[in-house]
């Protein structure tokens, strides 16, 4: 079981763009990192713009799943995990973020925030607590 993204994203007018995201691309091939970084952050992105406000939904996408929340003030959050993952704790996971993250980071810089200015860096500490190993792995 493996959680390989965990994003938070802002879903405003007209389009969705990223706030912060945290990445565990440790399993891929070297080479391969930075393109299966993009294609999540992609997807992340695509994922949040077809949901609706104030919804949850866990979609497949290759051999991953990926878990959003998308809340009615447009905070939303996505995690990529494989297919063991449990979404009851993905679920669990996104709104324990999105409810730090809220509280942290100020709703004015939501529309016009980027991963450069945007001043939350529990994503990856998230990243890591959640992150379960198989025995021997």
């Amino acid at each position: 079981m493996r959680l390989y993204s965990l994003s938070v994203l802002y879903k405003g007018d007209p389009k969705v763009h990223l706030l912060k995201a945290a990445y565990d691309v440790s399993t891929f091939n070297f080479f391969q990192r930075s393109s299966v970084q993009e294609f999540m952050t992609f997807t992340s992105q695509l994922i949040v713009e077809r949901s609706e406000l104030g919804s949850r939904a866990s979609v497949k996408e290759q051999e991953y799943l990926c878990h959003v929340y998308v809340r009615n003030d447009g905070l939303a959050g996505v995690v990529i995990a494989d297919n063991e993952y449990p979404q009851r704790v993905c679920f669990t996971l996104l709104d324990k973020v999105l409810d730090e993250f809220s509280r942290q980071v100020s709703k004015m810089d939501w529309p016009s925030g980027s991963p450069e200015t945007i001043g939350y860096a529990a994503l990856d500490g998230h990243l890591s607590k959640y992150q379960v190993e198989r025995p021997g792995t």
